[in-house]
């Protein structure tokens, strides 16, 4: 196994697996695997108010039953606070970051990006949240997939929260101090996490950490065009026989699958999988994911 690749799936508890957390699993699976690096699973579990119950064990069941074997020990951020404050306090000491006070109401009407009202105001840290001071703002980023992303540029520019004032950790904080720690090479994700990707672009430049790269997978949408996420109610992942569904990401990730690879062995379908793995054959777009069909019929993909 080298170890000049790691890659990792992160998925947060709030609800278990559907089709399209298979998507962005499988694909960072295949994309270590078909480098013989190491694949990682992190539980971002650091908002409690969003988790349900029980999620973070049936995600790693659901992970075991596709077939989809992490390397190591999983790794739970609510396990990792003490790294989270060391970096903030890293952040205040060289003055990277500065208290703000301004509420949700007030961003919205200066037009819905934070104006950096609280820069020079010296706020204390009563019922305040922390901003990452963005002296340097990165609006743009080389995507593995995708080529040169450009961000907006005001969002880009946007002094952005990195400590919440209900006391819980941003984000984009607790994901760049952990694929630091686990020395991640590669964040291979959905497309959902092209906007924040910058600003996290932006927090290994202040801490002097090497960025990794970066591939967006195409997300999988349901017939209103949004993408399928727990908030939105996607069913879970079939609890039967995972090689069909297997089969079904393959073919929307744009994967070459050979007829009667849904009968073979889940351990063989993968290494075949891997083998043959090509990003350069993985679609840039989103697509439809029809899951209302007859069981039996072929699913299908359409290119938006």
């Amino acid at each position: 196994m080298s170890p000049s690749y790691i890659g990792r799936f992160a998925p947060s508890p709030s609800g278990v697996l559907h089709f399209g957390s298979l998507i962005a699993a499988l694909g960072s699976y295949l994309q270590a695997r078909a480098q013989q690096g190491q694949w990682l699973v992190r539980i971002e579990d650091i908002d409690p108010p969003r988790e349900v119950p029980g999620a973070a064990k049936r995600i790693l069941l659901q992970l075991e039953q596709y077939g989809l074997h992490w390397d190591g020990e999983v790794l739970w951020q609510s396990q990792r606070h003490d790294a989270y404050r060391e970096a903030l306090a890293r952040l205040q000491q060289h003055n990277h970051s500065y208290f703000c006070t301004c509420t949700r109401s007030r961003i919205q009407q200066v037009g819905g990006v934070y104006d950096g009202h609280c820069r020079t105001r010296n706020c204390g840290p009563d019922n305040a949240a922390l901003r990452l001071r963005v002296d340097v703002p990165v609006d743009h980023f080389h995507d593995n997939l995708r080529g040169e992303v450009v961000a907006d540029t005001r969002l880009a520019q946007e002094d952005f929260i990195i400590h919440r004032r209900d006391g819980l950790f941003a984000y984009n904080l607790a994901v760049v101090v952990d694929d630091y720690y686990q020395g991640v090479t590669e964040v291979v994700r959905g497309a959902d996490l092209i906007e924040p990707t910058v600003r996290q672009i932006a927090l290994y430049q202040q801490f002097g950490w090497p960025v990794p790269g970066y591939l967006h997978l195409p997300l999988a949408i349901n017939a209103d065009g949004n993408k399928l996420s727990k908030q939105n109610h996607a069913p879970a992942l079939p609890e039967g026989d995972p090689r069909p569904v297997l089969v079904q990401a393959l073919q929307f990730l744009g994967q070459p699958v050979t007829p009667g690879w849904q009968d073979l062995p889940l351990s063989v379908l993968l290494q075949q999988a891997a083998m043959q793995w090509d990003v350069a054959t993985i679609p840039r777009q989103d697509a439809l994911y029809r899951n209302a069909l007859p069981q039996g019929s072929p699913r299908s993909y359409l290119k938006e």
